[in-house]
């Protein structure tokens, strides 16, 4: 097992980590910190185990399989939560898990043809911008509840605007796969 697939492994291990302290950080701020943390941690393994994949040769099948389903247990499992708690709604969630399900199946379609589809620009965008967005839920959904002098209004709106980045790059990168890998379809019988 290569280095890279080692810390996607790590990454997966991480999540249940990560969902304990968000469950216990309902109003704990020391847990926040802790889920907020761990949510890092395990964001930044992605771009790590990318780079010395690519770095040094250590791209492999398995790779290619565990990396992308790593980062998607990994933001699901929060969207999830938040979803449980009122702050993501369950449709924002839906386009995501919609958009996930489809692009696997457009892979598996081309693999079945003998062709890989590698994640597109869009893709990468939509992932690192869902990461980032997610860790400014983590600390900003509820202010109120730590007192923070920081209007209801505000949360509100940093709220909706991680719901919209979310669902707008997963909709543009999703519609991009399509439309450039139209073509698998035509080969299916």
């Amino acid at each position: 097992m290569t280095t890279a697939s080692k810390i996607t492994l790590v990454r997966i291990a991480m999540i249940p980590i990560f969902m304990v302290c968000m469950e216990l950080s309902y109003h704990s701020l020391p847990m926040t910190a802790a889920a907020l943390l761990v949510f890092i941690l395990a964001s930044v393994t992605d771009f790590i185990d990318g780079h010395i994949a690519r770095k040094y040769n250590q791209v492999s099948d398995f790779g290619k399989f565990l990396d992308p389903l790593a980062d998607k247990l990994l933001v699901i499992s929060a969207m999830c939560i938040f979803c449980a708690w009122n702050v993501f709604p369950a449709w924002a969630l839906m386009v995501v898990l919609t958009r996930e399900f489809a692009v696997t199946g457009l892979r598996l379609t081309a693999v079945g043809n003998g062709r890989v589809i590698a994640a597109g620009w869009s893709g990468k965008v939509k992932t690192a911008s869902t990461m980032v967005s997610l860790c400014i839920l983590i600390v900003f959904w509820d202010v109120a509840r730590f007192g923070w002098a920081i209007p209801d209004v505000c949360s509100e709106v940093i709220r909706w605007v991680v719901i919209v980045v979310i669902v707008v790059t997963t909709v543009i990168s999703g519609v991009e796969y399509f439309v450039k890998n139209w073509d698998v379809f035509r080969n299916t019988k």
